[in-house]
């Protein structure tokens, strides 16, 4: 096809014009435009450019932006001062505080503790037999098989254990591993399902329950149930014979007089002759030895003092003596002092050889006395002591109480100077430290079981302020937490909103010392109006849950300060004062300001009592509640009640 000259032009003033209009669109800036150049990156107006030389408005923000309004400019004004978050708060909806608020979901404790919580670790237990038919035996034809049965309280699982005797023919141990237990009717084995005297079917087997522990009782007793005495365990022919068995094999049955008088007729009849005395002697005294302690002072040079112990053989009248020597004595390993022989009051060695002489006496029985002192080869061994069945031989035989002559030779105490502990360096427990002064391998500090099973699960909470004179800490409120069951306290600031603290764990839960004091804080040193000191931090107690106030007034004896009589009697000077006598009461500000007048110092706490015990609501929330004058002066017996 041919194009005119005019067409020509006209086309390509066309692609120009194309041309000319891509390369002022910045909608896609990755892509090139038809000809050589690049697009541009940005197309935006700058709104803040560096400073150019010979420009004046090179180095200022262009963008025109609204002018400031009065409230900001307000603001602003508050920035001069200090602290000037704390005192300034935008207006808003009063929104009353609830609990949820105060305290972090995670710190909540429940209000009925769920079973794995409060019956940790408790086991109700009773004990019981079954009856089990023995088939192949010509000895017995059933057997009563003792039992335990064990019943766990944390999740409701029973397990049964069988105590293993010797030669019983039988496996024994591990009954019935731990598990719930389904009965007849398709529910679960419960405690109120096993009582002293019933019969309990368990996997087949039926158990005849004849007690219990301490522990199941006192349960019972405090949930208002009386459990029946304990039944006597029968016992069967096998567990008889078992028991003389076992008596027989001890030598624990005595041989009858007939046996003895067979055995001297059939020594007659064999021609034996009558037994000697010292045959006679050692048969009735056999094992039969007398226990004597004894000392000997060696008075040569460099001597000290030697303790023995003399055995006196009734057998055949013979002695040992054996040394008694302490640890760490640096003597020889063998006691031996004196080998078993006769022992004679005299020695003495003949002169001429072949030539017979006479013995000297040896020591019998009864020359052996507690408190005087015997000849051991030229040594003098005073006897101090003896055991038990020493002094019952005396007794029986001889009628001498050898515990008459005793002395007393207990060395006096050596006094060793006790270092005192090192201070805590503050990484664990103070008790797990102490335990590393005292032994090489520390064992863990005893825990109190009764307490903890009385006061487990309890926390008694303690909101308080900081009062050290900061205005930052002013509005900071700290929640202290005591736990009955070990004495441990925690801390935890409340968090609050734009205050520039982190809420949380302020004080891990440990045991933390007084600083007055030097001791552990107890909860006598806890009530409201009270100034403690934790991690160098003066906090004022302003107010108590209703669970720590019911937990005191429950125990007036330990904290007085907690029991309405006590604190009414400490308000008897002001029972002539008109205020005391008004039957509308009196707030407690003013309590406390005319019982200061008389020179009575009140707690807050004190005043929180008698609001509770002798006082009345207030009547709308701008009132505050009131203390009933007469109502107090009758709980301390000054007045009598109105209806009598």
């Amino acid at each position: 096809m041919l194009f005119s000259a005019a067409t020509v032009v006209h086309k390509w003033g066309d692609i120009l014009a194309m041309t000319s209009q891509l390369s002022k669109s910045t909608s896609l800036p990755s892509l090139y435009k038809i000809g050589i150049d690049k697009p541009k990156a940005n197309a935006r107006t700058t709104t803040l450019a560096f400073k150019v030389p010979g420009n004046l408005k090179s180095q200022m923000d262009l963008k025109v932006l609204p002018a400031p309004t009065e409230h900001s400019r307000y603001l602003a004004s508050l920035m001069k001062t200090g602290g000037w978050r704390t005192f300034y708060r935008e207006e808003g909806d009063d929104v009353p505080t609830k609990e949820e608020d105060i305290v972090p979901k995670n710190m909540r404790h429940p209000r009925l503790s769920p079973a794995w919580l409060k019956h940790e670790k408790q086991v109700l237990r009773w004990y019981g037999f079954f009856q089990e038919t023995v088939t192949e035996s010509a000895m017995e034809n059933s057997r009563y098989r003792h039992v335990y049965i064990m019943y766990f309280l944390e999740d409701g699982t029973v397990g049964i254990n069988e105590p293993k005797v010797e030669n019983s023919g039988m496996p024994q141990g591990n009954f019935l591993k731990r598990q719930k237990v389904q009965k007849a009717n398709g529910t679960y084995l419960g405690p109120d399902d096993i009582h002293i005297g019933s019969e309990v079917t368990i996997c087949g087997h039926t158990f005849h329950i004849c007690g219990c522990d301490r522990f199941t009782r006192w349960f019972f007793a405090e949930n208002g149930v009386t459990l029946e005495e304990d039944e006597e365990i029968p016992i069967d022919t096998w567990q008889t014979n078992y028991r003389i068995q076992k008596a027989r094999d001890r030598g624990g049955l005595p041989v009858t007089k007939g046996v003895m008088d067979d055995k001297a007729v059939m020594r007659a009849l064999g021609g034996i002759p009558p037994v000697e005395k010292k045959f006679a002697q050692f048969l009735l005294n056999d094992r039969k030895v007398l226990r004597f302690k004894g000392y000997w002072d060696d008075h040569t040079p460099y001597g000290t003092r030697f303790y023995f112990v003399l055995h006196y053989y009734l057998a055949d009248n013979t002695v040992e003596i054996n040394e008694a020597h302490c640890r760490n004595s640096g003597r020889a390993g063998w006691p031996i002092f004196m080998k078993r022989g006769p022992l004679h009051k005299s020695n003495f060695v003949n002169g001429i050889p072949a030539m017979l002489s006479a013995e000297a006496p040896r020591y019998l029985p009864e020359d052996l006395k507690v408190g005087d002192s015997i000849n051991v080869w030229g040594r003098k061994v005073v006897l101090y002591d003896c055991d038990d069945f020493t002094r019952k031989f005396y007794l029986d035989y001889l009628g001498v109480d050898q515990f008459d002559g005793r002395i007393d030779v207990s060395e006096k105490p050596v006094t060793h100077l006790k270092l005192t502990p090192p201070p805590h360096n503050g990484i664990g427990k103070a008790e797990d430290s102490l335990l590393n002064c005292t032994m090489i391998q520390p064992k863990p500090p005893k825990i109190d079981l009764e307490r903890m099973l009385v006061y487990g699960g309890d926390a008694l909470r303690f909101e308080c302020k900081m009062i050290n004179g900061e205005p930052e800490d002013e509005l900071r409120r700290l929640v202290i937490a005591f736990y009955p069951a070990d004495g441990e306290m925690a801390a935890f600031e409340v968090p609050i909103r734009n205050s520039g603290h982190m809420g949380g764990r302020f004080s891990e839960k440990r045991l933390l010392k007084n600083p007055d004091t030097g001791k552990y804080f107890t909860l006598s040193d806890l009530f409201v109006g009270q100034v403690i000191t934790i991690a160098a931090q003066p906090l004022q107690i302003v107010r108590a849950d209703e669970r720590c106030l019911q937990f005191l007034e429950a125990r007036p004896k330990e904290f007085p300060y907690a029991d309405p009589v006590v604190c009414s009697k400490r308000l008897v000077p002001l029972a002539e004062h008109p205020e005391m006598q008004d039957a509308d009461g009196l707030s407690p500000d003013r309590l406390k300001e005319i019982a200061f007048e008389a020179g009575i110092s009140m707690v807050d706490h004190e005043i929180i009592t008698l609001l509770r015990s002798c006082g009345i609501p207030a009547e709308s929330e701008s009132d505050q509640p009131k203390v009933i004058g007469p109502k107090v002066l009758e709980c301390a017996g000054v007045l009598q009640p109105a209806d009598s």
